[in-house]
Parts: C-alpha cells; structure tokens; sequence
C-alpha cells in the first residue's frame, strides 16, 4: 500500500526521475511513489518476476525485446518479436471495424514472417443493434436507425475459443478496450491505439497542449454534438 500522508502528488508531478538515474543518487522528491510505497509493493512484483512461470515468461520477453532492440524496431516487429519470444504461435487480432485494412496488413505481415495461425475479429462481430445492449437512441453515431454495436466480450470469447497466444489489439475503442482486456484469456498487447482526430496518435495531443490543443488545458470537457 502507498502511504498517502495526505498529499495527492505523484509521478505526475516529478521533475526529478531519481527512480530512472542509474547508480547516481540523485535525491528523491518528498511525495516519491519510490519512497512511500511500502517495500512489500516491490518484493511481491520481484517475486512475480522471478517466481509466477507465466509472469516471468512474459517478463523477459519483454525486457529482451527492449533491451536487444532499443529504438531499432517499429512496433510491429516489436509485437512479433515479443510474441516469438513467449512461444505464441496463434495469435489473436481484436480489430476495429474501421481499420480492417490496417488488420489485413498486419495479418499478412504477421503470416509472411511464419506465424500460421491468425484469427482476427472485427468489433462488430454479430451485428448487434445498439437498442438490444441497452444503448439509448439518442446515445447512437446515427440515431433513428439500426446500428450495430461494437462488441468486446464476444470478441475476447471467440479468441479465447480459437485458443489464441497472444491477442493484439488494433483500435478498439476507449472502453471497449478494457472490456476486451477484461475477458481475454490470452496476454493482451496493443498494435493501434485509436484517436479518430489525430490518425490514431494521441501523444500528439499531448505535444500541442500548450498550443493548437490548448483547450485542452480548460476545466471543462468538451460538449457532446
């Protein structure tokens, strides 16, 4: 447990990264998640590391990719590189329906390098209306008529049923993501993260929050339409 001693700053508030200084003793920040976190915190995440096998699988891998390829890789090699690296040979695709096309590339991709078993569903996977989820007319893109919603457990299910490694995700939207996490039962890594505003780039809001995205510096949300 972290002990808040009543004080709401974070990592987001560091300007330090003593955490990140190597063998330097650079001085941690009162409000340090380092510092105030309790030692059990990091013993437990180390005896994962180096004890859960599944955890321990997927950890390495991951430092190796890292630590072997640093900066040389995009990341869809660094997705295929992780997903040899953990012994994945099926993998699983959660698409968006509006980048199928982005999906096919990567499928092909992911067969001209020798994984064999590609299984892709698309987010709206038995055409469901919206209406029969319990989404309200008015809450629809195009209310008045038939509009089917996307559907992340079904996705997850039919990709747990196939047995897949590993699933990847291109694009889901925000919140049927965490669905689609939720009910997987294989590891889940991401390929696309979706931002329908800045061709799936949503760092670039951040780089521009002092300029063309200032309004995102406001206390308010943006209205809907």
């Amino acid at each position: 447990m972290v002990n808040r001693q009543d004080d709401t700053r974070s990592c987001a508030n560091c300007a330090t990264m003593a955490c990140d200084d190597g063998e330097a003793q650079a001085p941690f920040p009162d409000f340090c998640m380092t510092t105030r976190a309790s030692d059990e915190v990091f013993e437990d995440a180390l005896s994962a590391y180096r004890d859960d096998p599944e955890t321990a699988r997927i950890f390495q891998a991951a430092a190796e990719v890292e630590g072997l390829y640093y900066g040389r890789l995009t990341r869809v090699e660094e997705v295929m590189v992780f997903a040899r690296r953990i012994g994945a040979e099926t993998i699983g695709i959660a698409s968006c329906s509006g980048l199928l096309a982005e999906t096919q590339a990567f499928a092909k991709i992911l067969k001209a390098k020798g994984f064999e078993g590609v299984c892709a569903v698309a987010c709206k996977v038995g055409k469901i209306d919206k209406k029969r989820a319990g989404i309200a007319d008015d809450m629809k893109v195009h209310p008045g008529g038939f509009e089917p919603t996307c559907n992340p457990i079904a996705q997850a299910r039919i990709l747990n049923e196939a047995g897949t490694d590993l699933n990847v995700i291109v694009g889901l939207c925000v919140g049927h993501d965490t669905l689609f996490i939720k009910h997987s039962e294989a590891p889940v890594t991401y390929l696309v993260v979706k931002d329908r505003v800045l061709a799936h780039n949503p760092a670039a809001a951040l780089y521009t929050k002092g300029s063309y995205y200032g309004r995102l510096m406001t206390p308010d949300l943006p209205e809907p339409r």
